[in-house]
């Protein structure tokens, strides 16, 4: 019996159903996607780790190296279970040619480091992640310039300087568990010992990796300190087994996260559809429903035969939003099966998405059931003597008709029905801003990442022009050459130098850890600082978001470093934000020590009639040991991978939200006119015509839309912005401010917006012209 009546309900309402299905189809499908990206990426992750045998410390450093001295340590210490020293050859961007071109030059940000495979661990693997092993005239090349510059197996490679010249053939693309990502700004081509030597030879400067391998992860700390404290090489950053995991997964756990809230949202959309579905299908039986509770029917099987509908309908739907999920999975995880490979997963692992889709079953039952409860409060009575509900909320005296707006008379009934029963109105509002949250969150954090405003969650001063110079023998002439000829430079309007050096602070425990701190003069160019402001005098320094929460320093805060090995008690005058570098940095306004110096970079403006791209060009070419870049240029290559997952997503976003809006905007209309029925047919007896009535429905809904769209806008400049706050705090910004495009966020959004619901809108108040007093009699 309830399967015949099941089967009548769907025929009668067949784009009701439709509908419903879609929604909670499209919940489970984005929960299941979300779920399978997190434990594939998670699973991915550590299947990398395992195969390249990921070091747990690295030590970076440019100079010369006494493995004699670091053997002997690492013999010593007991926490070191592997030790290995990786020599880099770093060759500038001017001497490697892709096919012949040289698209690199001193644009690119990316330290290139050749090398050859290592022993043991921190092994570089191939795309079938399998160990690279080369012959002499072969190269393996980082994933980062296959994207960037479209490379294939069977490309050649041109490095040459000076009359050398070495061809090498691609075989391989490189997975670096240390370099993959692009916010990693450097990368390691491998190449075979003998073409390493050659190279060497001829070209490049070699810095050192000093990688350990711990018998216990969780002595990280421990072995960090006893690193530090032994006066071991320790000229560039320390990197280990944490910060290489949550740089790695950092981009697609991202994406991950957001697909998730998606479907969080569409799931509260389905929830409120289900709910108002019944409502209207309780007031349309009402009479019906006390008609059977006066034949003794119990509360139970009343509630089965209405809820049945949507248990099984809840069910098929998430059903094949699973099964979608597994069809569609290659496309989330395209970025990630490149850059980190796929692994087996147990059956637990394989599950976890369909535990997913569960939950979303079982979270539409939970609020299918507690609606179904407003059963209990029907009588048979009150359902025979009256049969119909009382429509709860309804306000008449609003905006009466004595009282009428200067509008067209349409416009004012409209917003008259509206205002009085916006308990019915209520599901369309909060779906109108559900859905421009949606697109305009996404849209806006685009627009921001793009912006160089951006560079501020960088730690990076906005400037014209950034120039980077890099560690090397002869780094400090390097400087003051390029000092000298920017300060020749008429074309410059102001500039200010930095140079990033190594220290040592005391940490909260009393122990020494290095610390990189960069020097000059913040003032030229300032950050915008979360907290306080740029450091001044000598004795003031500031902290990175990330840095002043594991030291727990504050701005007035003391802070004790040690410089030329005396301490030095620092006082903290501002906290800024910075994704790069693990988010972990400090500035303060201390001279400049070219021993300690780890790399330099000037920032500079150039004056306003002045080409900023020539004059890049052009330092380009006079400055071949600097890298040198305008801030876009910049964004773009530590961010470009990315920026290109996020505008897949936002199109993926934007396609499923407009399916979303003509869905709910088709299933309210269907619903309201036909509640509506005996009104309309009323309001046309008296001399309104079907147009009339279809203009005050498409009336309703625009207004109802505008309202939306206003509160979509409003809480997605707000909550939503503290929502990304909330994600990229991980990073190391905490505070994110939106870059809003007016054009893209208040015309074409709410356009697109306006378009899609008034076309849907026109089609679905066609059946009002069927509505008269002769056919609501038969």
């Amino acid at each position: 019996m309830l399967f015949n009546m099941m089967k009548k309900d769907v025929q009668k309402n067949k784009m009701l159903t439709i509908i419903l299905f879609t929604f909670i189809m499209l919940s489970a499908f984005l929960a299941s996607s979300g779920t399978n990206i997190i434990v594939e990426l998670t699973n991915s992750m550590n299947a990398l780790f395992t195969k390249s045998n990921a070091p747990h410390f690295v030590q970076m450093h440019a100079g010369e190296v006494n493995e004699v001295e670091l053997t002997n340590f690492a013999n010593n210490n007991p926490f070191v279970k592997e030790e290995q020293i990786v020599e880099l050859l770093q060759i500038d961007g001017t001497n490697i040619y892709f096919n012949g071109s040289n698209r690199l030059g001193n644009n690119s940000l990316m330290d290139h480091y050749f090398v050859v495979q290592n022993r043991s661990f921190d092994l570089l693997l191939n795309l079938e992640s399998e160990v690279i092993d080369l012959s002499k005239g072969e190269i393996a090349v980082p994933l980062y310039f296959k994207q960037q510059e479209n490379l294939e197996l069977g490309d050649t490679i041109t490095i040459s300087n000076q009359g050398f010249q070495l061809d090498v053939t691609i075989v391989d693309f490189v997975r670096d568990v240390q370099m993959n990502p692009s916010i990693v700004h450097s990368k390691r081509f491998v190449v075979h010992h003998e073409d390493l030597n050659l190279l060497k030879a001829n070209l490049g400067e070699s810095e050192y990796a000093i990688e350990f391998l711990l018998t216990d992860l969780k002595d990280l700390d421990a072995f960090r300190n006893d690193y530090q404290s032994a006066s071991l090489p320790a000229k560039g950053p320390a990197i280990d087994y944490h910060l290489f995991k949550v740089l790695n997964g950092i981009t697609d756990g991202i994406v991950a996260v957001v697909i998730f809230l998606v479907s969080i949202f569409i799931i509260m959309i389905a929830v409120l559809c289900i709910r108002y579905v019944l409502l209207a299908t309780m007031e349309e039986d009402f009479k019906e429903i006390g008609v059977l509770k006066a034949l003794g029917i119990s509360l139970l099987d009343i509630k089965k035969m209405y809820g049945m509908k949507y248990i099984v309908l809840s069910a098929f739907a998430s059903i094949v939003g699973y099964v979608a999920s597994l069809f569609f999975h290659r496309l989330f995880t395209k970025n990630m099966m490149l850059y980190i490979g796929t692994a087996p997963k147990s059956f637990s692992l394989q599950i976890v998405p369909l535990i997913s889709v569960m939950i979303v079953f079982l979270l539409i039952m939970c609020f299918c059931m507690l609606t179904l409860r407003k059963f209990n409060h029907i009588t048979a009575v009150n359902a025979l003597r009256s049969g119909t509900v009382r429509e709860a909320g309804r306000r008449q005296n609003i905006l009466a008709l004595h009282n009428r707006l200067p509008f067209n008379i349409h416009f004012h009934l409209a917003c008259k029905d509206v205002l009085s029963r916006f308990n019915t109105y209520c599901l369309l509002f909060v779906v109108f801003i559900i859905c421009t949250f949606l697109i305009i969150v996404p849209v806006n954090f685009l627009h921001t990442i793009q912006s160089p405003n951006f560079i501020q969650y960088m730690g990076v001063e906005k400037s014209d022009i950034r120039i980077d110079l890099q560690q090397s023998d002869h780094i400090a002439q390097d400087f003051n050459h390029l000092m000298e000829k920017i300060e020749q430079d008429e074309d410059v309007d102001k500039f200010s130098p930095s140079v990033t050096s190594q220290f040592k602070v005391i940490n909260n425990e009393g122990n020494e850890e290095n610390f990189v701190i960069e020097t000059g003069d913040f003032t030229v160019f300032p950050l915008e600082y979360l907290h306080g402001h740029a450091p001044k005098g000598e004795n003031e320094i500031a902290l990175s978001y990330l840095n002043s929460k594991e030291l727990e320093k504050n701005v007035g805060d003391e802070l004790t470093i040690i410089i030329d090995n005396r301490e030095k008690t620092m006082i903290v005058r501002g906290v800024y934000q910075d994704v790069t570098n693990g988010g972990r940095t400090a500035k303060a306004a201390l001279p400049f020590n070219n021993n300690t110096a780890l790399w330099y970079e000037i920032s500079l403006n150039v004056k306003h009639h002045i080409n900023i791209s020539e004059k890049v060009e052009e330092y380009s070419k006079t400055l071949h040991a600097a890298k040198v870049t305008d801030l876009q240029n910049y964004l773009v290559q530590t961010f470009g991978n990315t920026i290109e997952q996020l505008k897949l997503f936002i199109l993926f976003t934007i396609i499923i939200t407009i399916l979303l809006t003509i869905l709910i905007t088709t299933l309210f209309l269907k619903m309201l006119i036909a509640k509506d029925g005996t009104r309309i047919a009323m309001m046309r007896s008296i001399g309104f015509s079907s147009k009339n009535m279809k203009v005050q429905y498409m009336t309703k809904t625009l207004i109802v839309l505008s309202m939306g769209i206003v509160g979509g806008t409003v809480i997605s400049n707000t909550i939503g912005q503290g929502l990304v706050s909330v994600l990229l705090s991980f990073m190391g910004a905490s505070k994110m401010k939106f870059v809003i495009d007016p054009v893209q966020a208040y015309v074409i959004v709410p356009l697109l917006f306006m378009i899609v619901v008034s076309t849907v809108a026109f089609v679905s108040v066609s059946s009002i012209k069927k509505l008269t007093i002769v056919t609501m009699n038969s």
